[in-house]
Parts: structure tokens; C-alpha cells; sequence
């Protein structure tokens, strides 16, 4: 973990005013460790600039407040959404994303790139592209 840590990858604005302890059990942390060792960080050497992390970890409570889905990626800490802080930079980091072909399970363009979705397992990534 070079460029992230489990600090901004738990952290949630919604939690906090919500009063959801949002502190993920030991498998999430390691898959969380998974997604940036094998997509967040060789993503961030390649943009060669900040990403910043929207959300990360989800606890099921915390993902029911937030409107996730109940099998979101994000409760057992395979997923993040990520943004470079615009539609046209995000457009040019998801394109990066496919030209890396970074071990990515779901890669989904959010609201017309207001974030990108991107989620890794471990041994089955299918690599599936989406927008919503």
C-alpha cells in the first residue's frame, strides 16, 4: 500500500454523522490490501497524480444508509469508488484503467463519470465494464 491507506479507504462522512462504526473485520482488510495492491496503487503510479477515494469499506449497516446494494462489493472491502475531481479526468482514468487491463472484477462509469467504480477479487476478476 503505497498511495492509500485503510484510514481513507473506511472513512465515511455518512458513518460518522450517523453514528455507524464503520471499522472493518479482518477479511476486508484484506481484501482492501488486495485492491490497491493490485489495482489503486499501479493505477496511481500510471495517472502519475492523486486519487482520491469517494468509498471504500462499507459496513451493512452503513451500506443500507447509503442506498448500496445488499451484495455491494463494498461491504467485504473488494471495492472503491474513486474520482480525480472531474467528469473529463475520470473519463481519462477509466480509459487508463482498460489500457493498463488492470485485474479489475467490475469496472463501472457512475452517473457519467461523476466516479468510477472499481472492485477486484481475488483468483476471479471477471472484468466486466459498466455504466450507470
Amino acid at each position: 500500500m503505497k498511495y492509500f491507506t485503510i484510514q481513507e479507504l473506511t472513512r465515511s462522512v455518512t458513518a460518522r454523522r450517523l453514528g455507524i462504526d464503520n471499522t472493518p473485520p479482518a477479511s476486508a482488510v484484506k481484501a482492501l490490501h488486495e485492491l490497491v495492491d493490485c489495482v489503486l496503487d499501479p493505477l496511481r503510479e500510471a495517472w502519475g497524480g492523486p486519487i482520491r477515494v469517494n468509498s471504500g469499506y462499507r459496513c451493512p449497516e452503513l451500506n443500507q444508509a447509503v442506498g448500496g446494494t445488499p451484495t455491494s462489493q463494498h461491504q467485504s472491502g473488494e471495492a472503491a469508488d474513486i474520482t480525480v475531481g472531474s467528469r473529463s479526468g475520470n473519463r481519462r482514468l477509466l480509459s487508463l484503467i482498460k489500457q493498463l487491463n488492470l485485474p479489475v472484477d467490475q469496472c463501472i462509469d457512475e452517473k457519467g463519470c461523476r466516479w468510477i467504480h472499481v472492485s477486484h477479487r481475488r483468483g476471479r476478476n471477471r472484468r466486466l465494464y459498466m455504466k450507470f
